[in-house]
C-alpha cells in the first residue's frame, strides 16, 4: 500500500498517547507506522494505566520526564497526558490525537473504562479529531501489532487528506491476525458485554484478603453490525463515538414521569 503526502500534510503535528505506558510495544509500532505523516510527539503514562477511563489528576502535581526530545513520560493518567500536551505543555499546537495501539480489545462497554479511548476522548474534548486503536487478542503470546499499525496509518492518512465532519472519535479494533488475513474494514456500532466475571479473592503474605476484578464478560449484544461481530469474523471494526451521553429518546418520557403525582 503506497500513499502520497503533500508538504502541508507533512507539517501536521500529531500527538500520540496510550494507556499501556510510554515503553509499550503497541505505542512504538504506532509511532513507527505514522512516521512521515507529520511531526510526531509522544506523551504517555510512565507505567501501565489501563482502565483509567477519563480520570484527571487534580489532587497532586503531575511530573513529566523528557526522554529523547519528542517522547515524554507522565506520572499520570492517559487523560492527563493529552490534556497537558494540548493545554500548554508545548508551544506548538497539535492537529490530531492518536491513542494506542492498545494491547487488548476495546469493544462495547470497554470504551467506558478504557484509558486508550479516554485519551482520544480528551483530544476531542479539546477540539481535535481523535482516533483510538486497539489490537484484539485472546491473551496468547503472539501480537500482530504490525497489522494494527498499517490500519492506523491508513486511517490517519485519510483523516489528513479528507477530514471527517461531525465525528467525535473513531474507535478502531483490529483482529490479532497477519495483515494479509484481515477480511476488510466495517463501520460498526458498539455491542454490549455480558456481566463481568465475579471478583477473585486471594490472600496477601500477611493473611489479609485481597481482591482482583473479574474478567470481562463475553459479548451479549454481539450480532451483525456490532464491533464484536466484525472482529470475530476477521474484519477491522471502526466505530464513531460521541461525547454526548444523553439518551435523547428518553427526555420526553422522563419529563412526563416526573410530572405525575408521586404516590
Amino acid at each position: 500500500m503506497t500513499f502520497q503526502y503533500s508538504e502541508a500534510q507533512s507539517k501536521m503535528n500529531i500527538l500520540l498517547s496510550n494507556d499501556d505506558g510510554w515503553r509499550a510495544d503497541g505505542l512504538r509500532a504506532l509511532e513507527a507506522a505514522l512516521e512521515g505523516l507529520g511531526r510526531l510527539t509522544l506523551v504517555a503514562p510512565d507505567r501501565n494505566r489501563s482502565a483509567a477511563s477519563n480520570s484527571l489528576t487534580i489532587d497532586m502535581p503531575i511530573r513529566i520526564v523528557e526522554r529523547d526530545g519528542h517522547r515524554y513520560a507522565v506520572n499520570g493518567t492517559p487523560t492527563d497526558c493529552v490534556h497537558l500536551a494540548i493545554s500548554g505543555l508545548f508551544k506548538e499546537e497539535h492537529q490530531l490525537v492518536v491513542s494506542g495501539i492498545n494491547d487488548g480489545a476495546n469493544l462495547g462497554d470497554d470504551v467506558l473504562y478504557s484509558g486508550t479511548v479516554a485519551a482520544a476522548m480528551e483530544g476531542r474534548f479539546l477540539g481535535l479529531p481523535s482516533v483510538a486503536i486497539s489490537l484484539v487478542h485472546d491473551g496468547g503470546t503472539e501480537r500482530h501489532f504490525a497489522s494494527a499499525a498499517r490500519i492506523a496509518r491508513d486511517i490517519v492518512s485519510r483523516l489528513i487528506s479528507s477530514p471527517l465532519q461531525d465525528v467525535s472519535v473513531l474507535n478502531v479494533n483490529v483482529p490479532n491476525l497477519p495483515f494479509e488475513q484481515l477480511q476488510g474494514v466495517q463501520v460498526t456500532r458498539l455491542g454490549v458485554r455480558h456481566r463481568a466475571q465475579p471478583v477473585v479473592r486471594g490472600t496477601d503474605p500477611r493473611g489479609r484478603s485481597v481482591y482482583w476484578v473479574g474478567a470481562p464478560g463475553d459479548g451479549q449484544d454481539a450480532g451483525p453490525g456490532t464491533d464484536f461481530y466484525a472482529v470475530q469474523h476477521g474484519f477491522v471494526s471502526v466505530t464513531p463515538l460521541q461525547v454526548d451521553l444523553t439518551r435523547h429518546s428518553a427526555l420526553l418520557p422522563l419529563d412526563v414521569w416526573l410530572q405525575r403525582p408521586n404516590g
